[in-house]
């Protein structure tokens, strides 16, 4: 099998393989009606906007680990697509905050019913493991995520 650090590379690179088709996902079109195709990114948001009692654009950025100004395009593209509306947040006059449309919940409610078969398919899959397998595997992908914020947030520096 090899000794521990080949171990972890090919493991680095598996992940970096299902990250590729995380992405690829990530653009799928989803057809709310005949008019309507939005990408599952875009759905993403909008699931995200809709569990949340409040949400701004800062907390989209947050939520995804995207820049402010990645957050405020999207949030643009949903309006201009009716899916959301961003009014004067009641508790800041310099924020807005976010929520769905009639049509950004049927959006929601169509990537919920595909969703949900999906989700429960990942779920069955995963039921195989013990709980310390998937307690293991929840710190590797901490160690990584850390290690990716570390990497962006030295983006500038040489």
């Amino acid at each position: 099998m090899g000794n521990k650090e080949e171990i972890i590379k090919d493991t680095i690179r598996d992940v970096l393989r299902i990250a590729g088709k995380y992405s690829r996902i990530e653009r799928l079109p989803i057809s709310v009606d005949k008019s309507l195709v939005v990408s599952t990114a875009e759905i993403h948001t909008l699931q995200a906007i809709a569990e949340s009692e409040r949400m701004r654009v800062i907390d989209v950025a947050a939520c995804f680990g995207i820049s402010k100004s990645a957050a405020c395009q999207m949030v643009a593209k949903l309006i201009g697509k009716g899916l959301l509306d961003k009014k004067r947040s009641p508790y800041n006059n310099k924020e807005f905050q976010l929520s769905l449309t009639e049509l950004g919940w049927r959006a929601f409610e169509a990537h919920e019913r595909l969703h949900g078969k999906n989700l429960t398919d990942l779920v069955n899959r995963l039921s195989a493991f013990s709980s310390s397998q998937i307690a293991t595997i929840s710190f590797f992908l901490e160690a990584i995520g850390s290690a990716m914020d570390e990497r962006l947030s030295g983006q500038g520096e040489k």
